[in-house]
């Protein structure tokens, strides 16, 4: 067997000095709608025995995001007992791409992503021992949301990050971006960057470019990058906002998120300037059972963020773990807390 040959075979886990994938784990390709190859990640604890392990965290990137910028929160939930899920989306990381261009970052619609992940859960559901928390950030977050409210009743609690519910459009109102999508698409142009700006993210760099405050960390997964240029992802294309923008508007119905029934914290950056905090907010305060934590200073990705302003978002996992899966210590439900950690609340408390 050659090296393309066993590329196709096994699907790698990438890693750098400073960076390996975290001990106990494997990558594997799964199939998502369509017949697509997806790679999977699975991790169990290497220190513990089966019978010790608490349950699993089903992980879910963001856009651009590959399963090699998550090995510091996974190797986090590890240490504290957890198998490991996560996964990349289709269209980027080493999952199957839509267009030619690998580095467009391209959608065609909700329902694939959707259809995606409950094979993802079908396809690993004997491997990964229960209960099972949903931790997901930004575009992944924003999926996961929508597949609870679809009905998804196999997780016992969620912790998202930042979710993608309403993006950020600059200068330009919602109508006019949404009024420019819908020329593109109907010309035939959903394929194309938007704006005709590729993104390059080989050109990016920490002073422009970051979504963290921690450089350390940006420049970690910049070598992660380099070291594979596979794992890029560039630009979005108009089709990707349509996508993104159904996903969000159908993951706001009231009627939608007051029928989740499992606890979701919301763990949201106080200095996005990727997605509304106040969106993130009111959708927390419309779950059944929903809390909602705004981390002062922390920036859209707060799971990459300092280590005082990504304590919280730990804090906040460690809450719903003890809830869902009880030790001798065990913490109260989040969403029984009445008072809402924001940005007047000290980090890290």
């Amino acid at each position: 067997m050659n090296r393309a040959q066993a590329f196709a075979a096994n699907a790698p886990l990438m890693g750098v000095p400073g960076a390996y994938p975290p001990p106990g784990g494997k990558g594997d390709w799964f199939r998502g709608a369509g017949g697509m190859r997806l790679r999977a990640g699975l991790w169990t604890p290497s220190h513990l025995g089966a019978d010790k392990v608490r349950g699993t965290v089903v992980l879910s990137p963001g856009r651009t995001e590959p399963i090699e910028k998550y090995y510091e929160v996974i190797g986090n939930f590890l240490a504290r007992g957890w198998c490991v899920l996560t996964h990349d989306w289709r269209g980027q990381g080493l999952s199957a791409r839509l267009l030619p261009d690998r580095l467009k970052g391209h959608a065609r619609a909700v329902e694939e992503f959707l259809d995606d992940y409950n094979r993802l859960l079908n396809a690993y559901e004997s491997q990964c021992p229960r209960p099972w928390i949903m931790v997901g950030h930004s575009m992944g977050a924003c999926l996961n949301l929508l597949t609870l409210e679809g009905g998804e009743d196999r997780f016992a609690g969620a912790v998202l990050s930042s979710p993608m519910l309403r993006i950020k459009t600059g200068k330009r109102s919602m109508w006019s971006v949404k009024l420019v999508l819908r020329w593109n698409i109907r010309h035939g142009q959903a394929g194309d960057y938007i704006l005709g700006d590729p993104d390059d993210p080989f050109d990016h760099n920490f002073a422009e470019d970051a979504l963290t405050s921690d450089e350390s960390r940006y420049e970690m997964w910049r070598q992660q990058l380099f070291a594979c240029p596979h794992l890029a992802i560039g630009g979005p294309t108009y089709g990707w906002l349509a996508v993104a923008l159904d996903a969000g508007e159908r993951a706001l119905k009231p009627k939608a998120l007051k029928a989740v029934k499992a606890p979701v914290t919301i763990v949201q950056a106080d200095a996005d300037d990727v997605v509304w905090k106040q969106t993130a907010r009111w959708a927390a305060k419309r779950l059944a059972r929903g809390r909602y934590v705004e981390v002062p200073g922390a920036r859209h990705e707060v799971i990459m963020e300092a280590d005082d302003m990504r304590a919280v978002f730990l804090n906040e996992f460690d809450a719903m773990a003890d809830l869902v899966s009880p030790t001798a210590d065990a913490a109260v439900d989040p969403s029984a807390r009445t008072v809402d950690m924001t940005a007047e609340t000290p980090v890290g408390a």
